[in-house]
């Protein structure tokens, strides 16, 4: 406590006045046009910077802690921090080496470090919580002393995700002031003593939004890039923001969510660890959704046990959603003696000839004392996927604007937005609406849908259970989000891990899918494989 006292009273002596640059906005148009000769049409952007938001509000009332914070003690600390996991940092404050009220101050100046630079900013970080340095002075006073807590770690939220002292906008301009109360989950964050840190940016609508539409864009928090390579290599979406702000060490950990890949796609994208849980592990209460058939949030973060941990934090009974489960926490002692040889693993025979990293990754695992059997990819159908994202969306945005929305929002459906962006398409809505107006204009019965949600689940089933059972399998070996669909359909959880860079430096990663409410033993299987692996590489701005 002390120590804060010190601090403040330097401030004091301080005063007003900042060194800080503010961010000056700039003339992308020849960047923009070097971009659209990219091969990848998902890189040909239209816009790259926001134009309907002043970046400086992002670190406003911040500038005089940051810039002391960059004088005294940013450099001693960055050691301490960067790349390190929850277990590592919560030991270092247990010894004292720095603070709570620190570490928040570290990710907060680091944001503006990256953020605020025309040659390394991300746009990965949408809003900071103005109470966040509060908030960890009072984690400072309580203090801790479990190394595997969430307890006083900084969090950055997926901005669908709601969190009462800030706007939970999906990206979108027509959500800019939707001030609502706290998600299911961010209340679980809060009471395990995790620091909401900010949020981030996405996918806008969490990219069911417009065809054909780069991932990581939104209106509100421009298009976010891949420290891997900034303009060169996809973020993945949609979970864009918090794969790019965790890779990039502008938080200890992140949430995300996912309907179909959102999770797997960013992670695998930017050398993280995503899990997708099974549907009903963690509650979707308060979070913008696409589809109630399919949503889940889950963890992103540069290593297996932080992402136990923040599971551990998230998880639980939320009697608001109709897919709920009771707790399933995760046993980390079972975690961390985890036996090998009582697991076999099915690996595709497509991938393992034809993608060196994956191959790479499996032969490993093959010399590692774990069963691994060749298997094909089943022949199943899921046509019509999307007609369920359309169905869905269509009434549970409804439903959640009613229920969570701002009163002073201009629009309260689909249609209603789709009119609201047509007022500044420009502003609002540059790549379009086609996937909203298809999702109004294309509609199908109850009966049909019924019946299209159990032919789909029975299929995403089929596509692992046969395998599986052929071979007496305990998990699939997939890469990237490239089952994310099956998986989504048959609510199977999915563990991605990084697997290395390819020569073209993009992250990969290795998938581990396993049956409905098997978390516990993906993760140690991907413990297991981490230790000995080392896939995750940093990108270079964590150096």
């Amino acid at each position: 406590m002390k120590k804060h006292i010190i601090y403040l009273i330097v401030l004091l002596i301080i005063g007003c006045d900042s060194n800080l640059k503010k961010w000056m906005t700039y003339d992308e148009k020849q960047e923009i046009e070097e971009n659209s000769n990219s091969k990848i049409k998902k890189l040909q952007y239209k816009r790259i910077q926001s134009i309907s938001t002043d970046k400086n509000e992002l670190i406003k009332g911040y500038e005089n802690e940051i810039n002391l914070f960059l004088k005294s003690k940013y450099d001693k600390l960055e050691p301490l921090i960067i790349e390190k996991s929850i277990p590592e940092i919560q030991q270092h404050i247990i010894d004292g080496k720095f603070t709570y009220y620190d570490l928040s101050l570290f990710y907060i100046t680091r944001i503006y470090l990256i953020e605020f630079n025309k040659e390394t900013f991300l746009n990965s970080v949408i809003s900071l919580n103005k109470n966040v340095l509060n908030d960890a002075m009072e984690k400072d006073k309580l203090g801790n002393e479990d190394i595997y807590s969430i307890f006083g770690i900084p969090i950055l939220l997926k901005d669908n995700i709601g969190f009462e002292s800030l706007p939970t906008t999906a990206g979108a301009y027509s959500l800019k002031d939707n001030y609502t109360e706290d998600a299911f989950i961010t209340k679980k964050l809060k009471s395990e003593g995790a620091i909401i840190l900010g949020k981030t940016n996405l996918s806008e609508w969490a990219n069911y939004f417009c065809s054909g539409c780069p991932n990581g864009y939104t209106s509100l928090g421009g298009q976010t890039l891949n420290p891997y390579g900034r303009k060169i290599i996809d973020t993945g979406g949609s979970s864009s923001g918090s794969g790019v702000a965790t890779a990039s060490n502008l938080s200890s950990v992140s949430l995300g969510s996912e309907t179909s890949g959102s999770i797997l796609s960013p992670s695998s994208a930017n050398s993280l660890v995503g899990m997708k849980p099974t549907i009903g592990n963690i509650s979707r209460s308060g979070i913008i959704p696409i589809s109630s058939t399919l949503d889940t949030a889950g963890p992103m973060t540069r290593s297996i046990i932080d992402n136990i941990i923040v599971y551990n934090a998230i998880n639980g009974y939320d009697s608001e959603d109709i897919y709920s489960k009771e707790s399933r926490d995760i046993d980390i002692e079972k975690v961390l003696n985890f036996d090998s040889s009582k697991v076999r693993l099915g690996y595709f025979k497509n991938f393992y000839e034809n993608d060196s990293l994956y191959k790479k990754a499996v032969d490993h695992i093959k010399e590692n004392n774990i069963t691994a059997i060749e298997i094909k990819s089943p022949r199943v159908n899921l046509s019509n996927f999307v007609k369920i994202l359309d169905e869905d969306m269509r009434k549970d945005l409804k439903s959640y604007l009613s229920i969570y929305g701002n009163e002073k929002l201009e629009v309260s459906d689909i249609s209603s937005i789709i009119e609201f962006n047509d007022k500044d398409s420009i502003v609002r809505a540059p790549y379009g609406q086609g996937i909203f107006k298809k999702i109004i204009n294309d509609t199908m019965n109850k009966e049909e849908f019924d019946k299209l949600k159990i032919r789909l689940m029975n299929e995403g089933n089929k596509f692992f259970d046969i395998p599986m059972d052929k071979y007496d399998l305990d998990v699939v070996i997939s890469l990237n989000n490239y089952h994310a669909g099956y998986a989504a359909v048959a609510h199977n959880p999915c563990l991605t891990i990084p697997i290395g860079l390819r020569k073209s430096n993009e992250p990969a990663g290795i998938t581990f899918i396993g049956k409905s409410f098997s978390e516990q033993l993906l993760y140690e299987i991907g413990l297991y494989f981490e230790e000995s692996y080392e896939g995750r590489v940093p990108p270079k701005n964590s150096n």
